[in-house]
């Protein structure tokens, strides 16, 4: 079976080349529309118990990373 040339904003790899583009141009209309603050403030913790909580649930999210962000002496599970 013969392959067909790829078109130039084909999917490729793990790429969306169209989806990148409308993540970017929200992201960048959500930035410049005067919402973050507001949105950030909702999404703040309600009180110490919850802030614990989101601080636990970060810690177990970089313990999975690969990244630079892991908490030092964090290991990987891979």
């Amino acid at each position: 079976m013969a392959s067909t040339p790829a078109k130039k904003d084909e999917v490729q790899g793990e790429g969306d080349y169209e989806a990148g583009r409308r993540y970017d141009k929200a992201a960048r209309e959500f930035a410049e529309s005067g919402k973050v603050q507001p949105a950030a403030h909702e999404a703040a913790p309600g009180s110490a118990s919850e802030a614990e909580a989101m601080k636990r649930a970060e810690e177990i999210g970089k313990s999975h990373s690969k990244g630079e962000d892991r908490p030092e002496g964090g290991k990987s599970k891979s």
